[in-house]
């Protein structure tokens, strides 16, 4: 079995297991559906296309950077009448970062790596509206268990919010409380109780009859890995731009 790592982290994000009318709401984290919806899209694949192999891929996701929950107002138009839709409420996490995986056949996991490094449609995260700002590849598929490398995927959180994670660990008498702790979400074995349920595995993308089934979540948690010492810097190269300029001619009278 092999793993394939994905790094979700972008300035906006929205991962939304269901909708009610003008509701739009979004989980906490990346749900199994819009990261396989992900995978597709870098394929090329068209919305009514076989999703069979992708279903059957293991799914889980480290959250190393919580984010705030935003709420958004959204008007629309419909396309042929041009009448005015109902005023619609959105949400979304802002400044978050999550570490996702899927296990499976590793074909395929290389298919999908090399999918993304040059995707037919370009990702998202969640919503079209919500565009990555780092690389969504962290390394070639790894050959382990999709727990093991979820656990030992180096900490993707900014500088910022671990130095703030870094001072909240510390309690009032000054002493270090230990180290932080990550949430893992992860498919639950059909042999085991879910600790939650989701309507979450994607049966069908088209947009005519969209079709989505239950899936079983188990949450854990984990320590990050030691972050790896900066490496030393080196002076930057000597650059003269005026090196490629011609001497100016002599100005005559």
């Amino acid at each position: 079995m092999s793993v394939l790592l994905l790094r979700l982290a972008g300035p906006l994000q929205a991962w939304g297991s269901a909708a009610r009318f003008t509701r739009r709401t979004t989980e906490n984290a990346p749900t199994k559906s819009g990261v396989l919806g992900l995978l597709a899209a870098a394929q090329g694949r068209a919305r009514d296309a076989d999703l069979s192999d992708l279903a059957a891929l293991e799914f889980g996701v480290r959250i190393d950077q919580p984010g705030v929950r935003l709420r958004d107002f959204q008007t629309a138009h419909h396309a042929d009448s041009g009448k005015a839709m109902p005023l619609s409420e959105r949400f979304y996490l802002a400044d978050a970062v999550f570490v996702a995986g899927v296990a499976g056949d590793p074909s395929l996991l290389h298919t999908l790596y090399e999918a993304l490094l040059e995707p037919v449609f370009l990702p998202y995260l969640g919503r079209r509206s919500c565009p990555p700002a780092q690389p969504v590849t962290i390394s070639e598929p790894l050959n382990t268990t999709l727990e093991a490398a979820l656990r030992e995927a180096a900490w993707e959180a900014s500088a910022r919010h671990r130095k703030r994670n870094a001072n909240s660990w510390r309690n009032s008498h000054g002493s270090h409380q230990g180290p932080p702790q990550l949430e893992l979400l992860l498919d639950c074995p059909a042999d085991e109780t879910p600790d939650t349920t989701l309507r979450d595995l994607p049966l069908s993308f088209d947009p005519r009859h969209r079709q989505y089934g239950l899936r079983g979540i188990r949450g854990t948690q984990t320590t990050p890995p030691p972050l790896s010492p900066p490496a030393p810097s080196s002076p930057p190269p000597f650059h003269d731009p005026t090196t490629v300029l011609l001497p100016a001619a002599p100005r005559t009278t």
